[in-house]
């Protein structure tokens, strides 16, 4: 099978390649990038006024299968991820069973093969995501998880967050974690502040955020395991990354495009369809963050899909459940947010999505480097469309992000030299 892409503008952050090029694709690899290059045979893309880079590569998915298969199956979250140009995802394991043995790593796994999609199960911490007993991390490494999180259920026992990362340091695998503390942000639906007040409901206040992330870059020091901060979304929160890379410890950190884009006065306008955890936080927040991603603090940009039905969006804001849908989104919102404000180069924003993120967790993927598989997207920077929920290939369409106009839209999604999304 070859594949031979002419004509568009060849961005790879990880070569600093920037220039119009071919790609010819054989067996699923990159052959080739050039110019004028010719290949007897070989299936043709028209790439011309487009942009080819490596397919994106999001570090923290919900697929919800097993357990939730009316929010979400591992069907239906890949093939949103191919229309949004991701060819490599971590599924996190808040499943039912957990992702806890390699069972469930197998399961997930097999589910997604015919898909086209790279899926990398995340395996959870502790047995059952309940941060009581840890789970056997060997044998998660071994079934192929790339990293270890409890997600949305953070571990409060210290001695057992500690021991767990000096378990993690050993077998070398990174550790993710949900930076709230759940005593202090209990079920509450929205950042804890004017909003909150407004709508005299409890909130999620940003120290519960912060006092997560220096408990946990204490300890990341004193382990020395790589500790990865997930969906930041606080200035303070930032800074304290910012201060502990400052000093050598093995502290990284996400964020979504909901962080950069939006703030709790979303909540006001949409009620739950803008309820998140962390929560949309202020407008000092958003600069914050938006601070980190120019300066190199925040290593990648990641979704969070977190897709809820209907019927669960539609309660009221204290009972519905929290999260929105990504996956399909996030490059548009990327380009809009801080492409086309100026705030980043496109070269800036495409690693922040691809080669970063892979070399978090130490991935093969993010680059389009002779030999290595074909994984990338072709996509138009400057086309305007507008977001449609209804058109997603995701079960999910709670997205705050509905009639939004956006900037930069996937053409082609290939996955180890095929195609698996064609637009139209």
């Amino acid at each position: 099978m070859r594949l031979l892409i002419q004509g568009g503008r060849v961005l790879d952050p990880a070569q600093g390649v920037d220039e119009r090029l071919d790609i010819l694709i054989e067996d699923g690899k990159i052959a080739r990038l050039g110019e004028h290059l010719k290949a007897d045979g070989a299936q043709v893309v028209d790439a011309r006024g487009l942009t080819a880079a490596p397919g994106l590569v999001d570090l923290h998915v919900h697929l919800r299968e097993p357990g939730f298969e009316a929010k979400e199956t591992v069907a239906t979250g890949c093939a949103a991820a191919a229309r949004g140009g991701v060819t490599t995802l971590v599924a996190m394991p808040n499943t039912r069973p957990a992702t806890d043995c390699p069972d469930i790593v197998r399961l997930v796994r097999d589910r997604a093969a015919p898909t086209g999609i790279n899926v990398l199960p995340a395996g959870a911490v502790t047995v059952g995501q309940k941060g009581e007993q840890l789970t056997d991390f060997a044998a998660l490494k071994a079934a192929g998880v790339p990293a270890l999180t409890d997600d949305g259920v953070p571990i409060q026992n210290l001695a057992l967050l500690r021991q767990a990362m000096l378990e993690a340091k050993r077998l070398n695998l990174p550790l993710l974690d949900h930076c709230e503390d759940r005593d202090m942000v209990q079920n509450y639906a929205v950042n804890e502040g004017a909003v909150s007040r407004q709508l005299n409901l409890p909130g999620r206040p940003a120290i519960a955020e912060e006092l997560q992330i220096m408990r946990d870059v204490m300890l990341a020091e004193e382990t020395g395991a790589h500790v990865h901060i997930c969906h930041i979304s606080t200035a303070k929160g930032v800074d304290i990354v910012r201060q502990a890379k400052a000093r050598g410890i093995h502290v990284t950190c996400e964020t979504c495009p909901q962080y950069f884009t939006l703030t709790q006065e979303e909540v006001l306008r949409q009620g739950a369809m803008a309820r998140v955890n962390p929560p949309l936080r202020t407008q000092a927040d958003v600069e914050g963050i938006r601070a980190g991603l120019a300066d190199g603090t925040i290593d990648a940009i990641v979704t969070d899909h977190a897709p809820h039905t209907a019927e669960e969006k539609a309660r009221p804001l204290p009972d519905a459940p929290s999260g929105m849908v990504g996956l399909e989104t996030s490059l548009a919102l990327a380009l809009t947010g801080l492409y086309h404000t100026g705030l980043l180069p496109l070269s800036r924003v495409i690693a922040l999505m691809t080669a970063a993120p892979a070399a978090l967790l130490g991935l093969d993927k993010g680059t389009l480097a002779p030999g290595r598989d074909a994984d990338l997207i072709l996509f138009d920077p400057e086309e305007e469309w507008a977001v449609d929920k209804t058109n997603f290939a995701s079960k999910g369409r709670n997205t705050p992000f509905h009639g939004r106009t956006v900037r930069g839209k996937v053409k082609y999604t290939i996955s180890r030299g095929t195609i698996i999304y064609m637009e139209g």
